[in-house]
């Protein structure tokens, strides 16, 4: 029977390896095609792109590894059934479940080191590939040329280009101030730019147009007579080009690495233990906003603040009935309760003149934007706490149940290969990218749910998992008694009979 373990095993390490990585090519690319814009453009170093592409696969294993687990397993267990040799081992004794038993000791044994890789690795590798995007999101080289205004992020260069696509561009207008005592300016109708490749320069190659060139501090060669004005002459020159390439120094513009720890709060980038500690500190933050928010609301409302005058001259009047009591030597007077405030004398619009109604409405009107527009600003407090809440506590969940997933979907997919009985890359794929899709579907619409309030953070994570389950026990009992999905709620009805009779 060890013989036959380490067959399973090492049967299953192929395939696995195989689809491990064409799942984290399919996350990958998907990454790349959501931040394409953000990275074309910008000549990036080589380096810089494998150091991102590092981060993110790393960040991505816990979901590249439930839709490698669910592909292999179909694949292995579809192998066995299509040669037989399922059928084989079934005849000489052993049930479904001794077969699957040295594989789900190598799932549970994945299962655990994806959720240690995922609450100790995966946080750093989160926020080292967020901190690298927002550099590169940051970089100026493609955010300081703005079509129809002046741009003069280079120093020594005063840049204004007119409309254009990618890296092509019309009416292009250069001031070239490096030089102090010569006024420089280069016009052409069209352009474009390009960066060299170790992006220390940028290249304008500019279409029909011309170079001025004008001594600043230069003699003054022509004087009119009149004394009240005159008009200065300036040494210079002008030449037109129909083809030129002009070079700037860009060394400035280089990406420069923010500080990590910019991103080191964030709810993706801790473990559990700070994502707990963080959720209890955020309750209690969130209850004294509400408190306190609560209080700032009650003491505008006319009766609070008339009750808490009644108090507050109550108790001035004890301090001063016992600083007098304490100067005479005499027993200390007993002073009244303060009044009820809502007995404070009213007034009705009826008996007002016309006037005083008018700036009644007026004054309370005012009072009543001013209290609503409060209120809503509260309320968008509120409601950004608890979102915050509610991410750090979906995160908490996420770091579970993506790792008991992996145990779901493995005995969805290898229950599932032995009774479809196909190996291979062609049906296995098929229905494996089918019940992947289900799985990605139900993860997503949980975690939006669940951000959106409509269910819990617990609910909306691990629901999946919960739906997933039943199916997952449904077919290993088809698989253990050589019956298809469809038959098998017919076997479960004969069962049921049998046991009443």
């Amino acid at each position: 029977m060890k013989k036959l373990s380490i067959f399973y095993i090492k049967s299953f390490i192929g395939p696995f390896t195989a689809t491990f990585f064409i799942s984290m090519f399919m996350l990958v690319m998907q990454f790349l095609w959501k931040y394409i814009d953000d990275l074309m453009g910008k000549g990036l170093e080589l380096s810089i792109i494998i150091e991102l592409l590092f981060y993110v696969s790393a960040s991505l294993l816990p979901l590249a590894l439930p839709l490698a687990i669910l592909l292999s397993s179909l694949i292995v267990m579809g192998n066995l059934g299509e040669s037989n040799e399922l059928t084989a081992l079934k005849s000489s004794g052993l049930s479904i479940y001794r077969i699957l038993r040295p594989l789900s000791v190598v799932i549970l044994i994945i299962a655990t080191g994806t959720f240690y890789f995922s609450n100790y690795i995966i946080p750093i590798a989160n926020y080292k590939w967020h901190s690298i995007i927002w550099d590169i999101q940051e970089k100026k080289m493609t955010t300081f040329l703005k079509p129809g205004s002046y741009s003069q992020e280079i120093d020594g260069f005063s840049i204004k280009i007119g409309e254009g696509k990618n890296n092509a561009f019309s009416d292009i207008i250069i001031h070239d101030r490096r030089d102090k005592d010569i006024i420089k300016t280069i016009t052409a109708d069209s352009g474009e730019f390009y960066q060299s490749v170790n992006g220390d320069y940028l290249f304008f190659k500019l279409y029909e147009g011309n170079v001025i060139e004008e001594l600043k501090n230069a003699p003054n060669f022509g004087v009119q007579k009149k004394k009240r004005s005159s008009h200065r002459t300036f040494p210079g020159r002008k030449s037109k080009f129909a083809t030129a390439t002009y070079k700037m120094d860009m060394t400035g513009f280089k990406l420069n690495r923010t500080r990590e720890d910019l991103f080191k709060d964030d709810y993706e980038m801790l473990n559990v233990f700070q994502l707990d500690e963080t959720v209890d500190s955020l309750q209690s933050a969130y209850k004294d906003v509400q408190e306190k928010l609560s209080f700032n609301i009650t003491s505008k409302h006319a009766y609070f603040q008339a009750l808490n005058y009644e108090q507050q001259q109550y108790n001035d009047s004890v301090k001063r009935a016992k600083k007098e009591t304490d100067e005479a030597e005499m027993p200390q007077k007993n002073l009244p309760p303060p009044k009820d405030s809502t007995k404070f004398q009213s007034f009705s619009i009826q008996s007002m003149t016309h006037k005083d109604s008018v700036n009644t409405y007026v004054h309370f009107k005012s009072k009543l934007r001013t209290l609503i527009s409060s209120l809503e600003s509260q309320q968008r407090i509120v409601e950004s706490r608890h979102r915050t809440l509610r991410r750090f506590e979906i995160e908490f969940h996420r770091k579970f149940s993506l790792s008991f997933s992996i145990i779901v979907l493995f005995f969805i997919g290898a229950p599932l290969g032995a009774i479809v009985k196909r190996g291979g890359f062609g049906a296995p794929v098929v229905i494996a990218a089918l019940l992947f899709m289900v799985y990605f579907v139900l993860i997503s619409i949980g975690d939006s749910m669940a951000r959106n309030e409509v269910l819990s953070p617990f609910v909306g994570m691990w629901g999946p998992n919960f739906v997933l389950a039943p199916f997952s026990i449904l077919l290993i009992i088809s698989a253990a008694n050589d019956k298809s999905v469809v038959e098998l709620p017919r076997f479960l009805k004969r069962k049921k009979k049998t046991k009443d009779e």
